[in-house]
């Protein structure tokens, strides 16, 4: 992922998140991954949260950016391989979790 592809995928993650009544407390990225921390509500599903995200992240950047992508997924409809990671962080302080996200490498 570009710099701006990174910005537009915040965006859109922000937004997705107001959706569900949720907030993106930071977020960063690096050219093969994205860190995002979240503040969902308990009736949010944490995996029905992160499938949608996908699903809307996916078709929309491969629609704004797709001259850039198809060099690398040839037209194939998809963006995100299935798996990813979701820590609960109770006892972690926020302050630690976002200066661990704002330090990944962001590409320009």
């Amino acid at each position: 992922m570009t710099g701006p592809m990174l910005d537009r995928l915040e965006a859109i993650c922000r937004s997705t998140a107001a959706k569900w009544e949720c907030e993106v407390l930071e977020f960063n990225g690096e050219a093969d991954h994205v860190h995002l921390l979240l503040a969902l509500t308990p009736k949010v599903l944490p995996s029905a949260f992160v499938n949608n995200l996908k699903t809307v992240t996916s078709r929309l950047l491969r629609k704004e950016f797709a001259d850039h992508l198809k060099r690398y997924y040839w037209s194939k409809p998809v963006f995100w391989n299935r798996s990813y990671c979701i820590l609960t962080v109770g006892g972690a302080p926020l302050s630690v979790l976002k200066q661990y996200i704002e330090q990944q490498e962001r590409p320009e």
